[in-house]
């Protein structure tokens, strides 16, 4: 056989490869899009090899992730929602850009977000890297003999001789979140030991059963909807009170404005109905009322004390036969 011959055939073995493993992925992402609902959209950068294993190895049996070129993996999930007849996963095909990878799942998505930010690692500064947060150096001692004593100077960075060593004497905001690394800055993380990046796979987006939403509804609480929920509940009561159109949140107010009422007829008219002779009642004798609740606390003491004897009841004082004042003045 001719070496063009077996050029050729090198070729065809090749492409025949390649086209084997795009129909094998294919079939994954497609099993992937039929069993599972949601999806986290997560972003690679940094990401190594074996650090991508042990994600996958963490995720088994609660997600699955799948990493792939963007354009394929658009051209089969657009394809996907054609022959499915669902238009739902258009959405998820367009998040699909930048390095990002997809993970499945059935589970809560917060503890499949908890395990993903688990298995960040640590990675040095590098120069000209840009910084994906604010690194600080802490004020204390480095251990770096004083004849570093310029290096730190060059970075502003103050620094005091104790000990035999250097001694940073407050923190330094070396870089901001954004920034390019220099090579100063870097030198300077690298003698102190500092790691002060950590990689990973973090969540961009969150495709749910068509509807996207952003990253930071995994970190809502129970109380959070709570709280949300009674404020707009208290809103839609002041609303519908100041203009007068019916809600069913304004309708225990409503009775109860309308059993304030009531009452105050009651006591400036004979009508009188059960509920309003207690409050007749109390009006009368306050005292006795006031007194009820303190009478039946036990007292305070060690061993099971006797309680202390009953307060004296004040005697009733004289009422007049007109109150001299309405409710209605």
């Amino acid at each position: 056989m001719s070496g063009t011959a077996v050029e050729a055939e090198d070729d065809r073995n090749t492409g025949r490869y390649y086209g084997d493993r795009k129909a094998t992925f294919r079939k994954q992402l497609e099993d992937c899009l039929d069993t599972y609902t949601k999806v986290l959209v997560v972003r690679a950068d940094n990401v190594g090899s074996n650090q991508m294993h042990q994600i996958r190895r963490a995720l088994r049996g609660k997600a699955v992730l799948i990493m792939g070129k963007n354009t394929l993996v658009r051209f089969i999930i657009s394809a996907r929602a054609r022959t499915t007849g669902n238009p739902k996963l258009n959405a998820l095909s367009t998040l699909c850009r930048y390095n990002v990878g997809l993970v499945f799942t059935n589970e809560n998505l917060k503890g499949v977000r908890d395990i993903l930010l688990a298995n960040r690692v640590e990675a040095p500064a590098r120069v000209g890297g840009i910084a994906p947060c604010d690194v600080i150096v802490p004020a204390g001692p480095t251990g770096l003999e004083p004849t570093m004593t310029s290096f730190f100077q060059a970075l502003s960075v103050p620094t005091k001789i104790n000990k035999g060593s250097i001694e940073i004497l407050s923190d330094v905001h070396l870089i901001k979140v954004g920034d390019k690394c220099g090579p100063s800055e870097v030198a300077l993380l690298g003698k102190l030991s500092i790691m002060p990046f950590s990689y990973g796979l973090s969540v961009s987006h969150i495709w749910d059963n068509g509807s996207v939403y952003d990253p930071s509804a995994l970190d809502i609480t129970e109380d959070d909807v709570r709280a949300t929920m009674q404020e707009a509940i208290s809103t839609i009561a002041a609303f519908s009170l100041a203009t007068g159109y019916l809600t069913a949140p304004a309708v225990p107010h409503l009775i109860a404005n309308a059993f304030k009422d009531l009452v105050a007829v009651s006591l400036a008219t004979e009508f009188s109905f059960p509920q309003a002779e207690k409050v007749k009642e109390a009006l009368k004798n306050p005292s006795r009322f006031a007194a009820a609740p303190a009478a039946a606390a036990p007292a305070a003491g060690k061993g099971g004390a006797a309680p202390a004897a009953k307060a004296k009841e004040p005697e009733p004082e004289e009422e007049d036969e007109e109150m001299g004042f309405s409710l209605f003045d």
